[in-house]
């Protein structure tokens, strides 16, 4: 299947803003961005992604990525507790039913 490069172009503009960003521009580009801009780059033409992996193949990717970070904010905003440390979820869940645990005295 043959793809126009505006086509094949805003794949590659979809992949990148899946990616994490680069925390500043300066920066030199990641292995993968290096990769991915190697694969679309315009020096290559068509052939480079079509003999590597097809567009189909390379939109199947963008729905990927974009499913995962989806998934990664549904899983945070609904399980607020993943990250905290046992105390912490012990004292949330008391007071959410509405005790307050004593106060322990190291020492």
């Amino acid at each position: 299947m043959t793809s126009s490069p505006a086509h094949l172009r805003s794949i590659y503009r979809a992949i990148l803003r899946e990616l994490p960003p680069r925390p500043i521009l300066a920066t030199p580009r990641t292995p993968l961005h290096t990769q991915l801009r190697a694969t679309f780059s315009s020096g290559g033409g068509e052939a480079a992604i079509t003999t590597t992996a097809s567009p189909d193949v390379a939109s199947e990717l963008v729905t990927y990525l974009r499913s995962q970070r989806n998934y990664a904010t549904l899983l945070e905003r609904y399980n607020p507790g993943m990250d905290m440390d046992e105390t912490e979820r012990v004292r949330l869940t008391a007071r959410r039913v509405g005790m307050d645990l004593p106060v322990t005295v190291k020492g």
